[in-house]
């Protein structure tokens, strides 16, 4: 597996993948324009997981690469077959990527706090659970349900690349 910068034509798979049946509950799904513009910005990074062959597996979007305070949002993170270890090799290329190519000081995301699969990955991956956000997302059905927020710091970064690789 390898990544790469996303690019224009690769917003169709983000879009397939942001609507999987299995996604729809927590994951959002924006426009093409959403994404296009998002991927113009330089304060946000698309990533693509592919294999081999060059078969889209997976992508992850960055925001606040531009925050002052070395804080970059992990928007959203989602593969296209769960359950088969492509998401916990992208985390971890995200995570590598952000502090070994910015400057950045804390890399740190929201999670729906059902998103048990989700919750395990950022736990075993080297996040730390900072805040529970009570009742904080709202879901397209209308329902509401507490966000759990998560984090890694620039320091705790080398342990848990180790971890990952063990």
């Amino acid at each position: 597996m390898r990544v790469r910068r996303a690019v224009a034509s690769d917003v169709d798979f983000i879009i397939a993948t942001e609507n999987l049946a299995s996604h729809r509950r927590f994951i959002g799904q924006w426009s093409v324009e959403r994404h296009l513009d998002l991927m113009q910005s330089k304060a946000s990074r698309y990533v693509l997981a592919e294999d081999e062959d060059g078969t889209a597996l997976g992508f992850a979007i960055l925001m606040e690469l531009d925050n002052r305070h070395g804080n970059v949002l992990l928007q959203r993170l989602a593969v296209a077959v769960p359950e088969r270890g492509v998401g916990r090799w992208l985390l971890a290329r995200v995570v590598e990527l952000v502090f070994a190519e910015t400057l950045a000081h804390r890399l740190h995301l929201n999670v729906f706090a059902d998103n048990d699969r989700a919750i395990h990955v950022y736990q075993t991956s080297g996040f730390t659970q900072e805040a529970r956000l009570r009742e904080a997302r709202l879901r397209a059905d209308g329902s509401r349900c507490d966000s759990l927020i998560f984090s890694m710091l620039r320091h705790e970064w080398p342990r848990a690349a180790s971890s990952a690789t063990t």
